[in-house]
């Protein structure tokens, strides 16, 4: 078993923090669970401690400095980076150099056609064993270098956290859940491009009796913590829907939230996602009509509804459950990785 730091979002800042739906706190979850030690390190969180009233950017050596100590006191044998961005590339190579047998593997959720994600990663890729990333497929080549890994990182599910039975519902409060992150900003979908907010309108044009749940559009605010787990146990379907559904597999983790508390998960057909899931499983679509015809059946169906809430959850949970997704970057990690153990695709080579 692993001695495991675990340097990501755990942060307990409450605007926009305390997220504890987030892929870090469900890896953790599963490595423990696993059989594992794991210390999580929030490194935003002691950038904030250590800096000037409070502010990160002032606090940045004073995080990279409390990492070093921390790993030179508990020498593990596993080091992973989740969107780490405050530790440098430089303190990697320091902690390398106390603790020659150390493995370091760095995750990331973010999307591969935003360039700035992407020089984020390559940063570090001379002092990490491996990259993975909730992108499949060859977007991922730009970060392949001899000797590392670099492969594909679902959007894990943790049943101690994505607990909601909306598929249960007969009567669920709300119809539709939209979440949206920049309600102005485009999201190409469907061939075309739309912001949330035209998006929305469409949706309400085309079933006007719909009962929507809306975070971050039209001035409703994120939902976090209690708040959004109420919204995800109570509402019978939900549309995901990334900035971009043409990038092979990549989804925000809203669609682990959504399916793992059993809602019915509308999703396009270009994200790939057919490969893994059934028509019987999640709501696909190909089209803006096609899209509006799904939602009005979902609204209008119970059993439908029902069905696929159901049998989604039930995939979801056991292809990207908590553990399974933490034994393969353990694998990944050590070397020990065998394809044939994953039901999703894994790594990429040249």
């Amino acid at each position: 078993m692993a001695r495991i730091v675990y340097v990501g979002g755990f942060s307990f800042k409450v605007k926009g923090g305390a997220f504890y739906h987030g892929a870090s706190w469900k890896l953790s979850n599963g490595l423990i669970r696993n059989g594992h030690s794991v210390v999580n390190f929030s490194d935003r969180d002691v950038a904030r401690a250590s800096g000037f009233l409070g502010h990160r950017k002032f606090g940045i050596k004073g995080a990279n400095d409390t990492l070093r100590s921390v790993c030179r006191t508990i020498e593990p044998t596993l080091l992973v980076l989740a969107h780490a961005d405050v530790i440098r590339a430089e303190t990697i190579a320091d902690i390398r150099s106390d603790l020659p047998g150390l493995r370091v593997v760095q995750l990331n959720v973010d999307p591969m056609f935003e360039q700035g994600n992407v020089d984020r990663l390559i940063a570090k890729l001379d002092v990490v064993d491996a990259t993975l990333v909730t992108t499949a497929g060859n977007a991922l080549l730009p970060l392949y270098r001899p000797g590392k890994a670099v492969g594909f990182l679902p959007n894990p599910v943790d049943f101690s956290i994505e607990w909601g039975r909306a598929d249960t519902l007969e009567d669920p409060l709300f119809d539709l859940f939209c979440a949206f992150f920049n309600p102005d900003g485009p999201r190409h979908v469907c061939g075309g491009v739309w912001t949330p907010n035209q998006l929305v309108a469409r949706i309400e044009e085309a079933v006007p009796k719909i009962r929507l749940k809306l975070a971050a559009v039209r001035n409703e605010p994120m939902l976090v913590g209690g708040a959004l787990d109420r919204v995800l146990g109570s509402t019978g379907s939900g549309l995901n829907m990334s900035r971009r559904n043409d990038q092979y597999l990549y989804s925000s983790d809203r669609i682990a939230h959504m399916a793992g508390n059993g809602m019915a998960v509308l999703v396009d057909r270009a994200t790939g996602y057919t490969d893994l899931f059934s028509e019987e499983e999640f709501a696909f679509f190909s089209t803006i009509d096609d899209l509006l015809a799904q939602i009005e059946r979902l609204v209008g169906d119970r059993a439908y509804r029902q069905k696929i809430g159901r049998q989604g959850r039930a995939r979801y949970h056991a292809l990207f459950n908590e553990q399974l997704v933490a034994k393969y970057v353990h694998d990944v990690a050590f070397g020990t990785f065998r394809p044939e153990d994953y039901p999703w695709p894994t790594l990429v080579t040249p």
